[in-house]
């Protein structure tokens, strides 16, 4: 279905016209989008924006009281007014998303000691230790007085608790139901590791700055809810899809991943099967996109058909396919990538109603421009980024791959369409997948070939089973044969990614070198499809800026030699590097969990461009003294004794870790310590305690729990 889709779609842009004169909103997507990255990274006061936006649209009104000819000759000075007013907005909307502008927002004058009533905007999700839900600020109290308040927090409940108090807390916390609590709120922040996710960004463009970890004794339920009903009949309509899944769909695994296909619920997805679809290439089957939506799109054409013979009653037609478009939508819980093929469907069906064509350039950058006044933050969502590269990708490409080979047979017709499909969108998505994810799948036309019609298939399923889940006997096979397919698909993934050279891993780009790649593809995909030189010629000179920028980072990185003491909480890991080689100390179990290496320590290495080896094994600390270069390290994360010396001894850099049993004031007479580090595995008031005795003796102190990662360099 998706094959047929981006066929019609394709067809629908004209040869004739360029597509730039075509489309419209992209002309005003480009400076609407600059001006939003440009209010994030230089923070451009408010007036500003609004003197730039009055000037400009001046500037543009003026062209319409002037003569024709000379509006011709300054039209140029009429695009620049418009690209300005653009700008402007997208500025000014960027900034008003910003909670931390909100004049009520509760981070501006919240103190520890402040009672907040806040309003669950979800239900509650089960976690390994604690039970987790999002929740907006409503109110702040202060000495008894009570002020309105905007923000959002995360909160965290204890999950070790008995069970009746367990099913109590399950029962009273819902969506829209309020509770008050005065336990200080913590500032998300990250663990600053290097190469890390900036989860701090990540909260921030949700609206979210803070979090808190309550216990039963620490908060109470109020009896007033405030939540919407539409809302309300999501999540309820939710919780029974899921319901279903779990009652007829058997296997832990099977009920996950289905629930992430059907309705994007991804919270009981096991950890290594999202591993495995990842590094297979197959991961934006589980992510709800334009497949599920032209799926959905395609039923719904198909039930819907009779209505279209009736003049009277057709236009019901569109209309209820819109609306059953949008409901699946926000029941999946409204992604930036869903919308986005919701709104692009949504125009695709308002134009065949009215029996027009329309661009699909302009239906996509139409999509992304209401996405973006919707949420400017979603710019830097990575399922936004890689569905629009996909599309356009498939757009673009599609048909000149198609024309690469004539096949006369219809099924090896078919089959070659569903490959040239997966070999379009990967054309520019590539850079992206490199760039975020450091690895690229070598296998994803197997995995493509199979997955997307199986995962097709399933999702169809899934569809009629919440059809006929009144009717056990026709619900429970269904299930069965449903879990079976799922189980098949799981399978064939995870025998691809066991298969040698499966993935291609550590790759490293940044942000200029993925801006250089897709300057190549553009030259070279102008020199082929269009024959220009100027576009060989642009690639080529890509191509050669790229080398030399990756040259310079393998030789730059050849000569270093630095300590990295992580920053990750109840863990000792520590890098030392030299060139392209380094060893661990740390725990063990960080070389064992796939999801903490991969997570914690991964992304340094691949930045540093190490080698990243799972089989590496750790050196446990004990009480080690060595010298790196011209430094002198000393790591302790045990208690031992040492005798005072008159000459004490010379160490660059302390790291302790873990709860060793030490003074500080002795340790500080037998070595002439120059750095103290302590590592996230210290418990905090340890660091405190030890922090003043080092300021005692003038010793410069680093907590990453504080500050993140400590990288010091050891030329």
């Amino acid at each position: 279905m998706k094959i047929l889709f981006i066929y019609v779609t394709f067809k629908m842009a004209s040869y004739s016209i360029p597509f730039w004169k075509k489309s419209p909103f992209l002309r005003l997507l480009i400076p609407f989008t600059v001006g939003i990255i440009a209010q994030w990274y230089l923070q451009v006061p408010l007036h500003f924006c609004w003197s730039v936006l009055g000037v400009s649209f001046v500037g543009f009104a003026y062209f319409f009281f002037i003569p024709a000819f000379e509006r011709y000759k300054l039209s140029m000075f009429s695009g620049i007014f418009s690209a300005l007013i653009f700008l402007s907005l997208g500025a000014m909307l960027s900034w008003h998303q910003d909670i931390r502008y909100n004049k009520e927002w509760f981070g501006k004058s919240y103190q520890p000691n402040d009672a907040l009533i806040v309003t669950l905007e979800e239900p509650l999700v089960e976690k390994n230790k604690s039970f987790k839900a999002n929740a907006t600020v409503n109110v702040l109290f202060r000495n008894g007085k009570k002020t309105p308040a905007e923000g959002k927090v995360i909160l965290y409940f204890k999950k070790d608790l008995p069970e009746g108090q367990a099913d109590s807390l399950l029962q009273h916390l819902k969506y829209g139901s309020q509770i008050i609590f005065r336990k200080p709120l913590q500032e998300i922040k990250n663990l600053g590791n290097p190469g890390g996710f900036d989860y701090k960004r990540y909260a921030l463009f949700q609206g979210i700055t803070h979090q808190v970890y309550l216990k039963p004794e620490e908060f109470g339920i109020l009896e007033t809810k405030n939540g919407n009903w539409f809302n309300n009949f999501l999540f309820s309509v939710r919780e029974k899809v899921i319901g279903i899944i779990r009652k007829f769909i058997p296997g832990e695994k099977e009920q996950g991943l289905a629930e992430a296909l059907l309705i994007g619920y991804k919270d009981d997805l096991d950890q290594n099967l999202i591993q495995s679809y990842t590094n297979t290439g197959v991961v934006h089957i589980i992510a709800i996109s334009g497949m599920h939506l032209a799926l959905v799109y395609w039923l719904l054409s198909l039930l819907l058909k009779p209505l279209q013979r009736k003049k009277q009653i057709c236009w019901l037609r569109p209309v209820s396919i819109i609306a059953g478009l949008w409901f699946f939508s926000l029941l999946a819980g409204a992604q930036a990538s869903v919308i986005r093929s919701a709104v692009m469907f949504t125009c695709i069906v308002t134009g065949e109603s009215l029996a027009k064509k329309t661009s699909i350039y302009n239906t996509l950058a139409f999509s992304a421009f209401i996405l973006l006044c919707y949420n400017p933050y979603w710019l830097w969502d990575v399922g936004f980024q890689l569905s629009y590269a996909a599309v356009l990708s498939i757009v673009i490409f599609m048909r000149p791959i198609y024309n690469w080979i004539y096949f006369r047979n219809k099924i090896v017709d078919f089959i070659w369409k569903l490959n040239t499909v997966s070999i379009a969108a990967q054309i520019l998505t590539v850079p992206l997948s490199i760039f975020h994810f450091h690895q690229f799948p070598n296998y994803f036309l197997l995995t493509n070939f199979i997955a997307v019609p199986l995962s097709s298939m399933i999702l169809l399923g899934e569809i009629f089973l919440c059809s006929v889940f009144f009717i056990p006997a026709i619900a429970g096979l269904v299930g069965k044969i449903l879990s079976w397919l799922i189980g098949l698909m799981n399978s064939y993934i995870q025998r691809i990614e066991s298969l040698p050279y499966s993935l291609w891993d550590g790759l490293q780009i940044n942000i200029v070198q993925t801006l250089l790649l897709y300057t190549i593809i553009a030259g070279a995909g102008n020199w082929l499809l269009e024959k220009s030189k100027i576009g060989l010629k642009i690639a080529l000179i890509g191509l050669v800026g790229f080398m030399l920028l990756r040259s310079f980072s393998f030789i730059n990185r050849n000569g270093q030699k630095k300590i990295i003491v992580y920053n990750i909480p109840q863990r000792q890991a520590i890098d030392i590097i030299q060139g392209r080689d380094y060893r661990f100390t740390g725990d063990n179990d960080l070389l064992q969990d796939d999801f903490l290496r991969n997570f914690h320590l991964k992304p340094s290495r691949i930045l540093h461009r190490i080698s990243v080896d799972p089989k590496t094994k750790s050196t446990q600390a004990g009480n080690n003294y060595f010298i790196f270069g011209s430094k002198k390290i000393m790591l302790i994360d045990t208690s031992f004794f040492f005798s005072e010396s008159a000459t004490p001894t010379p160490v660059d850099l302390l790291v302790i870790s873990k709860n060793p049993g030490i003074d500080i004031l002795k340790l500080a007479r037998t070595f002439d310590i120059k750095q103290i580090v302590f590592d996230g595995s210290v418990p905090s008031w340890n660091v405190t305690r030890w922090k003043k005795d080092c300021n005692s003796l003038g010793i410069p102190t680093y907590a990453t729990i504080e500050k993140g990662a400590f990288v010091m360099n050891l030329q």
